[in-house]
C-alpha cells in the first residue's frame, strides 16, 4: 500500500511539473528556425491580437524584450486601458524551450506557470513578426512601428489561416500618438 501511494504521489508530482513548465505550439504550426534572439530584443508594437482577459480593453499595447542576467528574457508588456483610463504593465520572463536558435519559448507572468510563445514568421530585418501562444486561442501580429505594410499583413494572415487560426477574430490595435 505504501509503494502504491508513493507511486501515485510520484505520478502527480511529475504531472504537476509538466503543467508548471508547459510550453506548446499549435498543431500545424512551426516555430522559426535560425532565430536571432539579439535581433528580436527591443520594443514591439502590437498591431493585431486575439482578445483575452489579460489584455481586455487595452490599446497602445507594446512588448519590450531584454536579457536578464541569468540568460532568460525579460518581458515587459504595457497597454493603455481605455475603460479605466490608465496604463497597465505586466512583467514576466521567457525561456527557450530547446535552444535559442528555435523561436519556441515558454513565458511566465505568474510564478511557476508557463505558456507557449512561438514566433511563426518574421521578416529578414526583424521588423514584423507573427506570434502564437500554445493554442489557437492566442495570436499576435507585432511590428517595430505602429503600422505594417499591407503585403506583410496579408502574408501573416494567410500563414495564420493555414494553421487554423480564425483571423476574423483579430482585434486591430490603435496606437494614439499622444499616449
Amino acid at each position: 500500500m505504501i509503494k502504491k501511494n508513493l507511486l501515485y504521489l510520484f505520478i502527480i508530482s511529475v504531472s504537476m511539473l509538466g503543467l508548471f513548465s508547459c510550453a506548446t505550439i499549435p498543431k500545424n504550426a512551426t516555430a522559426v528556425t535560425s532565430f536571432d534572439k539579439e535581433k528580436y530584443l527591443g520594443k514591439w508594437y502590437e498591431f493585431a491580437r486575439f482578445d483575452f482577459k489579460f489584455e481586455k480593453n487595452l490599446n497602445n499595447t507594446t512588448a519590450e524584450y531584454s536579457l536578464n542576467e541569468n540568460g532568460t528574457i525579460k518581458v515587459d508588456n504595457r497597454g493603455y486601458n481605455t475603460v479605466n483610463n490608465q496604463w497597465q504593465q505586466s512583467i514576466g520572463k521567457a525561456k527557450f524551450v530547446k535552444n535559442d536558435s528555435i523561436a519556441m519559448l515558454k513565458v511566465s507572468f505568474f510564478g511557476p506557470f508557463y505558456g507557449g510563445y512561438n514566433v511563426l514568421a518574421i521578416d529578414a530585418d526583424y521588423k514584423y513578426a507573427l506570434v502564437a501562444g500554445g493554442s489557437l486561442k492566442y495570436l499576435w501580429i507585432l511590428s517595430r512601428e505602429t503600422s505594417i505594410p499591407e503585403e506583410t499583413k496579408v502574408k501573416y494572415l494567410e500563414i495564420a489561416e493555414n494553421i487554423g487560426f480564425e483571423t476574423s477574430n483579430l482585434l486591430w490595435i490603435v496606437h494614439d500618438k499622444q499616449k
